[in-house]
Formats: C-alpha cells, sequence, structure tokens
C-alpha cells in the first residue's frame, strides 16, 4: 500500500512524511478515524514508507525489496493484531493462527469494518476480541532486533477490542517500548481505550472521505457510473466498506420512492398508501433499512435548508429541488415529528416486527403530520 493509492487524505499523507523526514516518528501512534475510513490503508502505506529502502520524497518507491514485501503484507518486520473469534475456517487463539487470511482480506481491500472481518472469518455472530495472549506474543516477538528493516512495526487493529488484561499489557510495553519499534493502532472508537493508553499514543486524526474522493473511486475502480457514485457518495458518508458493499447492490431509485411516498402522504391517499405498504413488505431488510435512512439525510437537509443553511447541505443535485420544494409544505415541528417516527419504524424492522405493518402505519402517521 502506497499513499498514492489512497484517495484524498493529503494533509494526513504529508504529516506522516514530515515526521520521517524530521525523524520526529513518535514511538506510538494512534491512528484515529470512522469506520469505512483511510485509517488502516494509512497506517499500511506509513508502514511501506518508514522501511522502504529507495524511499522518495512523497512516497515509498514501490519496487524494492522492502516494499515488495510490504505489498504481500509479508515483511518479516511487520507484525499484526487484530480481532479474532473462534472459527471453523481455522484451529487457532491468536492472530498469528489467522494470519493467512487476514492478509487475504486487507489486500482485497484495506477499507474494511469488523462486521465483514467476522463474516470473512466465518465466526457465526460470535463477538470478535484481543486477548491477553496476543500481547504476550508479540512482547517475545518485538524483544528480537527486526530482521530487515529498520523499525519493527505492529500494527493493532481495533484496539478498543481488547480486554483489560490485554490492554495493560499492552500498557507495559508502550511505557517500555524496545529500540526502533512502531506500534500503530487503528481504532474508529478510541473513545472506548483506557486513558493510559491514549496518554501515551500520539493521535493522528484521519478524517471521512469527502463525497468527492467516494464518488471517483466507486467511478474509477468499480465502474459505477457518476450519477450513480454520487447518490452512493451521499448516502455512505465517507465509509468506502459502506459505499463498496451498495455499489454491489442493484441500483435502486430511492429519490422516485421518496418523492412518491411523500406525495400520497400529502394527499393522505390510503389506496395507494396501501400498495406501497405491500411493496415494502416484498423487499429485504436491508433495502427497508436503507430507505429509512435515505429518508432520515432528505429530512435532514430539509432542516437545515428551512433554517437557512443551504451551503451546509450534501444532498446530490437531482434532489436538491426536491428538498426545497418539499421544505415549503411542511413545518420544522412536523419535518422534526417525522425524523422521530422514522426512527421508530426503523427500529421495529430492525427487530422483524412486519414490515406492511409498521410502514402503514407510519405512512398514515406522516399524512397527519403533513395537517399540521
Amino acid at each position: 500500500m502506497l499513499f498514492k493509492d489512497i484517495p484524498g487524505q493529503d494533509y494526513v499523507k504529508q504529516a506522516l512524511i514530515r515526521s520521517v523526514h524530521h525523524n520526529h516518528v513518535a514511538h506510538a501512534q494512534l491512528f484515529d478515524g470512522p469506520a469505512g475510513g483511510g485509517t488502516l490503508a494509512l497506517a499500511l502505506a506509513f508502514a511501506t514508507y518508514i522501511n522502504c529502502e529507495e524511499r522518495l520524497n512523497d512516497d515509498a518507491c514501490g519496487h524494492c525489496a522492502s516494499c515488495v514485501k510490504m505489498n504481500k503484507l509479508v515483511h518479516p518486520d511487520l507484525h499484526s493484531i487484530f480481532p479474532i473469534a473462534s472459527s471453523k475456517k481455522v484451529g487457532g487463539n491468536t492472530s498469528e493462527a489467522f494470519l493467512p487470511l487476514w492478509r487475504e482480506f486487507v489486500l482485497e481491500s484495506p477499507y474494511r469494518v469488523l462486521p465483514e472481518w467476522l463474516d470473512f472469518i466465518n465466526a457465526e455472530n460470535k463477538q470478535g476480541n484481543i486477548s491477553v495472549e496476543e500481547a504476550r506474543n508479540v512482547l517475545r516477538k518485538l524483544a528480537l532486533t527486526s530482521y530487515e528493516g529498520e523499525y519493527k512495526i505492529l500494527i493493532i487493529w481495533k484496539p478498543e477490542l481488547m480486554n483489560i488484561a490485554s490492554a495493560n499489557a499492552l500498557l507495559k510495553i508502550l511505557e517500555e517500548p524496545p529500540a526502533k519499534t512502531l506500534f500503530i493502532l487503528v481504532s474508529d472508537q478510541s473513545d472506548r481505550l483506557l486513558t493510559t493508553i491514549l496518554s501515551r499514543t500520539q493521535r493522528v486524526a484521519v478524517p471521512a472521505f469527502d463525497d468527492d474522493e467516494v464518488s471517483d473511486f466507486l467511478q474509477k475502480h468499480h465502474q459505477v457510473e457518476e450519477s450513480r457514485a454520487r447518490q452512493i457518495a451521499y448516502l455512505c458518508d465517507g465509509n468506502l466498506a459502506e459505499a463498496k458493499r451498495m455499489a454491489k447492490e442493484s441500483p435502486d431509485d430511492r429519490q422516485t420512492w421518496f418523492a412518491d411516498w411523500m406525495r400520497s402522504c400529502y394527499r393522505n391517499d390510503v389506496v395507494h398508501l396501501v400498495k406501497l405498504a405491500d411493496a415494502f413488505d416484498a423487499m429485504n431488510k436491508e433495502t427497508q433499512k436503507g430507505l429509512f435512512e435515505y429518508s432520515l439525510r432528505l429530512f435532514r437537509d430539509m432542516l437545515v435548508w428551512t433554517q437557512g443553511a443551504g451551503e451546509l447541505l450534501r444532498v446530490p443535485g437531482e434532489e436538491l429541488s426536491f428538498v426545497q420544494n418539499f421544505s415549503k409544505a411542511v413545518s420544522i415541528n412536523a419535518l422534526e415529528g417525522m425524523v422521530g417516527e422514522v426512527n421508530e419504524a426503523y427500529y421495529h424492522v430492525e427487530r422483524n416486527v412486519r414490515a406492511k405493518m409498521v410502514f402503514l402505519d407510519l405512512s398514515l402517521t406522516v399524512a397527519q403530520l403533513f395537517k399540521k
């Protein structure tokens, strides 16, 4: 993984490169950013850059022996810890046993989230965790001198899933680190880490990808047409894992569906609302949740528009005119009520309440809110 392979994040890349040039590389760093963002990719690119044998001013060379091994995640001085769970695929209770699967998983895409990893190893609804044995194994490995590179590098993905014992074991290593050893913690829930660990790491804030970066990534790497890519970028909030999942789904015209639903509610057309409820009931649960999520985003944009802050809107152009016109037909109090009702409907659908009943009840309630 090279810096140039990661969309955007220019400020973070430059800060990391400067730290190497000025020899100010902190021994423990926390790459902190949202789920599905560039934290793991940046950690791998940073590790590649540090041990590159023919380092360039702005990136690793990509062709030296170190870069070739890093590109395959087989460099002897790169160690990884990540959450694991008992699996039929692997017989072992440490990350080392899962390492071949981990390499395959990350090389497919570094913009991944924990549920994808647990599905990949067939964890069967078990929760992943990082055990104290992991920290002890790492301590033994890091006690040795580096084999080839300047630094021994340990990447800990999802460190917030360490239990108290494993967190305390890691803390001891961070307090007395071996020479020329770099710890990179990659987290999307840093608030769950022990404050003592946070105080011993240098935080690298990694922002979410913006809409243009997500859209360009989908068009370039997944051959998604521009209009579809922009709609996905609007919906995924910078989460590339979610964007990739949505790109694989059959496209649906959510804007048309939402407009039709709102017009039927506005007219209180019960006959058509029943037909929409039947259609909604026939959808799979993920599609149902996706439509509710889309509705919540548009309601949010309507609230923003009614408050005179239109410059903050991220809504794609084709939806913008609908947001502007719809906002004129409903009061702020009614919009707030609709948001609450959709949130409640989402909760019930997620817990397997009959979707037709939930949607029809929601539609009739929204119709009453229009009258207010």
